[in-house]
C-alpha cells in the first residue's frame, strides 16, 4: 500500500479514485458532445424547437471539445484525453472541410462572385455601405431591408458599377448582367399582414447563360424562455422552398438573410435542394460579435465554393460574398422536375 500526502491511501499503482471519477466525467461530457453533433437530427423539435435552437450554434460545440481537452490536461486524464478523440472526429467529419483554405482569386470559369448583404433599415450610413459593396467586386449583389429614403442612395451609389437593378418591398438585386425577367416571390406567413414582401425572383442573362436569382429575407427568430420562436420563419422557408422547387430555370442561387443557419432543420426545405457553401464560416450576425451565420448563398446545379464575412458596415449584419461555379451545362435552358 502507498499513503498519499493528504493521509489517503490508494493501492500501488493505481490513480486515486476521485481521479478516476474526474476522467469519467469528461468521457461522459465527450461522448454527449459528440452524441449532439453527429445526432442533432435526433433531438426533438418539441417543445421549444430545442432541435433547431441547437443546431443554430452547432459548430460551436468544437469550443465545448477545446474546454474539455484542457480539462482532461489540468486533471492529467488519460481516460478523457482518448474520449475526446470521439467528439474531434464528429466535429472534424462534420465541419472541418469549412476550415480549409479557400482562394479568393477564383478560377475564372463559369463563376460568379456573389455579395449578400442585409443593410438594415436603421443603417446611419447607406452611402458608405453601398461603397464598401461595391469594392467587394461581386457579380450580383442582394440586398434586405432596403427602405426609403435609403433606396434613393443604393441607387446612386451603385448604378454605375450594377446596371440591372430590381427592388420587391425591402429586397433588392443589383446585377452586372441584364435581368430578363423579374417578379415579386409571396413568401408572407399567413398571420403576417398584406403588405409584408420580403422576396424576389428575377433571371439574370450571365456571360454563361441565364440564372434564376432569388433574394430573401424570412422572418425573425426569438429566443425566450418558451425556446426558439420560430414557426413564421419555418412556414416562410417552406412557402421559399416550393418557389424553388418549381423553378424552370436548371441553375438556381438564392442569396438573403434566411434567420437561420445551414444546420437549423427550419431552413429544410431550402438546404435540401440547394448546395451549401464548402468552405469558410463567414459568420455574420450579430456584427459586434458573430455568433452565427444566418446571411446564406445556396445553390442549384452550381458549386458555392469559398464564403467569406466582408468589413463591417452600418448594418448589425456583416456582409458576406462567396464564389459560385456554375455547373457545365447548366447555366441555361429550363429545368425539368
Amino acid at each position: 500500500m502507498v499513503r498519499q500526502a493528504g493521509g489517503g491511501v490508494t493501492a500501488k499503482g493505481r490513480a486515486p479514485v476521485g481521479e478516476g471519477r474526474r476522467g469519467m466525467v469528461v468521457a461522459g461530457l465527450a461522448v454527449g458532445v459528440a452524441g449532439v453533433v453527429g445526432l442533432h437530427r435526433a433531438i426533438p423539435n418539441s417543445p421549444g424547437r430545442v432541435g433547431s435552437l441547437v443546431e443554430s450554434f452547432l459548430p460551436w460545440a468544437g469550443l465545448v471539445v477545446a474546454l474539455l481537452f484542457v480539462v482532461a490536461l489540468v486533471r492529467r486524464s488519460g481516460v478523457g484525453l482518448v474520449a475526446l478523440l470521439l467528439p474531434v472526429a464528429v466535429w472534424v467529419q462534420a465541419f472541418g472541410g469549412l476550415l480549409l483554405p479557400g482562394s479568393d482569386a477564383g478560377t475564372g470559369a463559369r463563376e460568379l462572385v456573389l455579395v449578400q448583404h442585409n443593410v438594415s433599415d436603421e443603417n446611419p450610413d447607406p452611402a458608405g455601405t453601398a461603397r464598401a459593396l461595391v469594392a467587394a467586386g461581386g457579380d450580383l449583389v442582394a440586398l434586405e431591408e432596403v427602405v426609403a429614403p435609403a433606396l434613393a442612395v443604393y441607387e446612386d451609389v451603385l448604378e454605375a458599377d450594377y446596371p440591372h437593378h430590381v427592388v420587391h418591398g425591402t429586397v433588392g438585386l443589383w446585377s452586372k448582367y441584364p435581368i430578363t425577367e423579374e417578379r415579386l416571390v409571396d413568401i408572407r406567413p399567413r398571420a403576417f399582414e398584406e403588405g409584408w414582401n420580403r422576396g424576389l425572383r428575377a433571371v439574370v442573362r450571365t456571360p454563361y447563360g441565364d440564372v434564376a436569382a432569388y433574394v430573401a429575407h424570412l422572418p425573425s427568430v426569438r429566443v425566450g424562455a418558451r425556446g426558439l420562436a420560430s414557426a413564421p420563419r419555418d412556414e416562410s422557408a417552406r412557402m421559399l422552398g416550393n418557389a424553388v422547387r418549381g423553378e424552370e430555370v436548371g441553375a438556381v442561387i438564392l442569396m438573403g438573410d434566411l434567420n437561420g443557419t445551414v444546420d437549423d432543420r427550419g431552413l429544410g426545405p431550402l438546404t435540401s435542394q440547394l448546395n451549401v457553401a464548402e468552405r469558410g464560416f463567414a459568420f455574420s450576425y450579430p456584427a459586434g460579435l458573430p455568433l452565427a451565420r444566418i446571411d446564406q448563398v445556396l445553390a442549384r446545379s452550381a458549386t458555392v465554393g469559398h464564403i467569406r464575412t466582408l468589413p463591417a458596415t452600418g448594418s448589425d449584419h456583416l456582409p458576406v460574398a462567396a464564389r459560385v461555379t456554375l455547373d457545365p451545362l447548366q447555366g441555361s435552358g429550363r429545368f425539368a422536375p
